[in-house]
């Protein structure tokens, strides 16, 4: 049929529009016949866009069937594929493997055709492999005796405030343990501080501390990293340990467990209760000796109610969690934390030791904090480097930090209470009313409310003055 002028100009500008896009494009008719097939998606299957427009998808790839190829699927069922892994031969015999999106192409009830996007997944896991690679080597290089990244111990988590300080006690007495343990709280708070110093008050201290970040890569390349791989389990792929086993004998830092998908977390409870895991591809099973020691940065608690992780994999690894509050909840630490910071920023930049005045730490203790002591320690970091004399002033201090800033921020909460105010308010309610309906008993009213009796204890402290009830201690 041919085509009026407008109409073809617009499917040129359309196949102008997806040669564009970055990603691998594939569009079939009705009969599995490609009608588009942009260059990514070219280089990613080894050949040229002549040698697929204008041919059957399966005589141009002969690996994939009627069952496997997802465009073929989605013109038989006339439904949506999003995010499905797909694993053919190119034309050089090369596997790739790509994640997919494909979507069918229908006027009324009448299938015209599918598209697919796909994004070549082998490629991504090539080069985090690499990077795996390159861990397994350093820690080879590195004597049997020696730790790996954990140069922190209890003693560097400065703080005078009771619940870390009590936090700091129970960190102490579940080191000798092997008992997973979760550390929960907000953003640089400290947890990898509170994880180095469980690693270093154990027995395994002369062993490997390894840390892995849960949210930083795809769950099948998380997978891969924590168990390792066997050779011929995926394109270039190689005989490569795991995080567990280079960890053998030591402690595995899990970072942001709460982000690891629910199916990888089956996988890391049965290493848990057996101690045994399997390479990808691999058909023997390894023993290994790892202490886990994992953070979150919301409650235990709050992550189950959510169905963010599995109700027997948090009762197997967060029986013991450990809560550092935010920095605005302990504001008596700044000034101890601006003292050590600017003592070792000074060391660092080789000059007389930085003064802060008093007016900059009232400040400071007006700030909310959101990044905690890592805000904390990068603000002063800044500072330094943007002052030219050895004596810091509320001049000296970012916008956010002024004074007039601060005392426009109150005078707004006055007049209009803010978000935090009235959560507050209805929290001090909800605990006031646990606390009469179980008599004042902490441990009970804690089941009532679904939190841990330690958060309990901890908004007990900052509000029992104010509370109109008997707490049984």
């Amino acid at each position: 049929m041919k085509l009026s002028g407008i109409e073809a100009l617009s499917n040129d500008m359309m196949k102008h529009l997806l040669s564009c896009i970055d990603e691998a494009i594939h569009a079939v008719d009705e009969n599995g016949i490609t009608i588009f097939y942009n260059e990514v998606a070219a280089k990613h299957d080894g050949l040229k866009t002549e040698e697929v427009i204008g041919k059957h998808i399966l005589k141009v790839f002969p690996s994939l069937t009627e069952e496997t190829s997802t465009l073929l699927k989605v013109l038989k069922t006339k439904k949506a594929i999003f995010h499905q892994d797909q694993k053919y031969e190119n034309k050089n015999g090369e596997l790739i493997e790509t994640v997919n999106t494909t979507i069918p192409i229908l006027i009324g009830e009448e299938v015209k055709g599918a598209v697919e996007i796909a994004k070549n997944y082998g490629k991504i896991k090539m080069l985090s492999n690499k990077l795996i690679d390159l861990q397994s080597r350093l820690y080879k290089k590195t004597t049997s005796t020696s730790s790996l990244d954990s140069s922190y111990t209890f003693q560097h988590f400065l703080t005078s405030d009771p619940i870390c300080l009590r936090t700091l006690e129970e960190a102490k007495k579940v080191a000798t343990s092997t008992i997973p343990i979760v550390i929960y709280g907000e953003t640089g708070t400290g947890k990898e501080i509170v994880a180095q110093g469980i690693h270093n008050a154990s027995y395994r201290k002369d062993m490997p501390f390894i840390a892995q970040n849960c949210a930083a890569i795809p769950e099948t390349l998380l997978e891969s990293a924590l168990f390792g791989t066997e050779k011929g389990s995926y394109t270039g792929a190689e005989d490569r340990p795991g995080l567990f086993e280079l960890a053998n004998g030591g402690t595995l830092f899990l970072d942001e467990l709460n982000s690891m998908p629910i199916s990888l977390q089956s996988k890391l409870l049965r290493v848990l209760e057996d101690g045994k895991i399997r390479r990808i591809g691999g058909t023997q099973t390894i023993t290994v000796d790892v202490r886990i020691v994992a953070a979150m940065n919301e409650s235990p608690d709050s992550c189950l109610q959510k169905g963010i992780i599995r109700t027997d994999f948090f009762y197997r690894v967060c029986s013991c969690s450990l809560y550092l509050p935010p920095l605005r909840d302990r504001v008596g630490d700044i000034p101890l934390l601006v003292n050590n910071f600017i003592e070792i920023l000074s060391k660092q930049q080789n000059i007389n030791r930085y003064k802060v005045a008093e007016s900059v730490l009232t400040s400071f203790t007006r700030y909310d904090w959101p990044g905690n002591v890592r805000e904390l320690k990068n603000t002063l970091e800044y500072i330094t480097i943007t002052n030219d004399s050895n004596v810091i002033t509320v001049e000296d201090l970012p916008l956010k930090l002024q004074p007039v800033r601060l005392v426009k921020q109150r005078k707004g909460r006055e007049e209009q209470p803010s978000l935090r105010e009235i959560l507050a308010h209805k929290e001090k309610e909800l605990i006031t009313d646990a606390l009469q309906e179980t008599k004042g008993n902490i441990v009970q009213a804690a089941k009532l409310l679904k939190i841990p009796r330690q958060t309990l204890q901890y908004k007990l402290s900052k509000m029992e003055k104010s509370l109109n009830v008997t707490i049984d201690k």
